[in-house]
């Protein structure tokens, strides 16, 4: 059974799959492996960023800036984050190009090649109709709003 923890071949080809360099069908899905591999490093970066951000101030720990010890931990503080960073960009970079992820991204890829885009003036054209119906729809929900506000004050009116 693939994919158990017990089958030790299963994660060593993970593992061997993860510090590969190799490209898996180089030419084929590029702009999507591209894309995609560049939305999710921003994404991990911005999260590391986001961690540098609220990690404590190591430097202000011993209450003052001078000596070695203090420049040593600002160092600390800026290389765990950018070997966390590396790390997830190595990481984006693999997934892109294991087997069965970029398959899917090719089929993407191709898929998307298939689709009939509309052209500008037709982009416009759709548009101004929404636009239009939006305006009518709610001019008839106002007109019945005020219409049962109408009729239940001339109820209430009777009473």
């Amino acid at each position: 059974m693939s994919g158990t923890p017990d089958n030790p071949t299963v994660s060593s080809s993970l593992g061997r799959a993860l510090l590969s360099a190799s490209l898996y069908k180089r030419n084929q899905g590029r702009v999507t492996r591209q894309v995609t591999f560049g939305a999710i490093a921003l994404a991990w970066c911005l999260g590391v960023w986001r961690l540098w951000q609220v990690l404590p101030a190591w430097t202000m720990a011993s209450g003052s800036t001078a000596g070695p010890a203090a420049t040593d931990l600002g160092l600390v503080r800026f290389a765990i984050p950018l070997a966390i960073a590396a790390a997830g960009i190595w990481l984006a970079y693999r997934l892109v190009n294991l087997p069965r992820f970029a398959e899917f991204l090719i089929g993407v890829e191709s898929e998307m090649a298939k689709v009939s885009w509309p052209s500008l003036g037709e982009v416009a054209r759709s548009s101004l109709v929404v636009i239009i119906m939006i305006f009518a729809l709610a001019f008839i929900l106002a007109a019945y709003d005020l219409f049962w506000w109408f009729i239940l004050r001339a109820i209430q009116g009777f009473r």
